[in-house]
């Protein structure tokens, strides 16, 4: 057996790392925790060591529990907690390192949803804290493991609802804090592109993904983990909304979301039966804008004397088809104008780099068979392949957010444990406006005026930045 040292683990608490100089041993950081065992070897210089990398040498030293415990972990990977609250679902899975789903728990606000016709801030967020501690406890309970057996703990600290947002993160800094374990924060939009590359082995960098949720329309080139190139972007309201909108304005049931019901609905009605515009075909860029579609809608279902205050279940059967035909012009015109910006965004991103074989869609709204099925006949058409998740995971979830932990925590891309003393009122790093990727010129120079991004730079900057400072 190979002698072994003992040296201190040492985490930067700027470039987010952890680090080990074994042969100039000059650390410029401070020292984290307890020590490991690890074999004396120069060859590891200052080889980052994180997680499953680490080598133990035996048992010499180590307790047989201890031994047990490491050797189990070697057999299942690392695991990574993931908490999700950005808007008004509770989610916290378990995910290992070697891309398996351990065990995950969702809470639903549809109830309140369907009572109040959309999401309150602060209905919300006291739903959130009361579903907290419980759906964290069954996705571990349902993992079979205990919080000191994680390695990690991911949490969506944006974009999303600032008083939602913090439940959650106030929930992964307790366990980070108890446990001394890393955080990782996620981009609520990335783990949504990410998921993809849990449920199919194939999806390689680089790809396009198309991001379509309730409050955000994205297209983006990935090129790695925390490197997207914004192709297109929202600058109104997002195809989520609208559906939701309109599915309001014709009386549907809301109890499980205002785009599955008009999805649904539409399939009785007659597509062209309203002839409404198909949004920004005179601008050459990659945006969405769906307001003046919803606009057209609301106009359309005034003008058929529709109250929204009937519901469907109640109208008379001609009612049903007239509130039928128009969710399927809708829809019709909606998945249109995915369609156009998909197909120049393709474009865009096999003339930057020609080895983009695939389309990702993710998000809410993946789950409509009809985007599906236009998107995939889109890509079809130009020699590529459409990759959507699984339906459960489009929706916000644990799953997503834990499998973005992985991806980030492999790469060394995490921040330190809570300190141990961190005051109950410590101010959190919650960005409810957070741009994901960096602006392709060419659609920069189209562009209209987008919506606020926040203060902060995007994910792509400080992962950039990052990779930078740590070489």
């Amino acid at each position: 057996m190979a002698a072994a040292m003992r040296l201190p683990l040492l985490l930067c608490g700027h470039c987010c790392c952890v680090a080990l100089r074994i042969l100039s041993f000059k650390p410029n950081c401070a020292t984290f925790s307890s020590s490991f065992r690890l074999p004396s070897s120069p060859q590891l210089g200052r080889r980052c060591l994180l997680g499953s990398d680490l080598v133990l040498p035996g048992s010499r030293g180590l307790s047989w529990a201890a031994v047990a415990k490491v050797k189990a972990q070697e057999r299942r990977g690392d695991l990574v907690l993931g908490i999700e609250t950005s808007c008004d679902d509770t989610g916290a899975a378990v995910v290992s390192t070697d891309g398996r789903i351990l065990g995950e728990a969702l809470s639903s606000q549809a109830d309140l949803l369907s009572q109040w016709g959309g999401v309150v801030p602060n209905l919300a967020q006291s739903e959130h804290f009361k579903a907290i501690d419980r759906v964290v406890a069954e996705a571990l309970a349902n993992a079979q493991v205990q919080e000191s057996d994680l390695s990690a703990v991911a949490v969506t600290i944006g974009p999303g609802l600032s008083l939602c947002l913090r439940v959650g993160v106030r929930k992964a800094r307790d366990i980070a804090r108890a446990h001394r374990l890393p955080l990782v924060p996620i981009h609520h939009m990335e783990a949504h592109a990410l998921v993809a590359r849990l449920t199919e082995e194939a999806v390689n960098f680089p790809f396009v993904v198309l991001l379509v949720s309730g409050g955000h329309n994205l297209l983006l080139l990935a090129q790695d983990v925390g490197q997207y190139l914004q192709l297109g972007t929202t600058v109104d309201d997002a195809i989520g909304e609208a559906y939701d909108k309109t599915a309001r304005l014709l009386g549907l049931n809301l109890k499980h979301g205002g785009g599955p019901a008009l999805e649904e609905i539409a399939l009785e009605g007659d597509p062209n039966f309203l002839n409404l515009s198909v949004p920004m075909r005179s601008q050459k860029n990659c945006n969405f804008s769906y307001a003046g579609l919803k606009n057209q809608v609301r106009l359309s279902i005034e003008s058929q004397n529709i109250s929204p205050d009937l519901p469907i279940s109640e109208a008379t059967s001609e009612e049903r088809q007239l509130r039928a035909d128009i969710a399927a012009s809708f829809q019709r015109v909606a998945v249109q104008h995915l369609e156009d910006r998909c197909r120049r965004a393709l474009e865009w991103a096999r003339t930057i780099d020609p080895s983009v074989d695939c389309l990702v869609v993710s998000g809410g709204v993946a789950s409509n068979k009809v985007v599906r099925s236009k998107l995939n006949n889109l890509v079809d058409a130009v020699g590529l392949r459409l990759v959507c998740p699984p339906p459960r995971l489009c929706t916000d979830n644990g799953v997503m957010v834990a499998w973005a932990g992985v991806e980030h925590y492999k790469r060394g891309i995490i921040d330190p444990p809570p300190p141990v003393d961190e005051p109950d009122d410590v101010r959190l790093d919650l960005r409810p406006r957070w741009q994901l990727g960096e602006i392709y010129a060419e659609g920069e120079s189209f562009a209209c005026s987008l919506k606020k991004t926040g203060d902060h730079p995007s994910l792509t900057a400080q992962v950039r930045n990052y990779m930078q400072g740590s070489h």
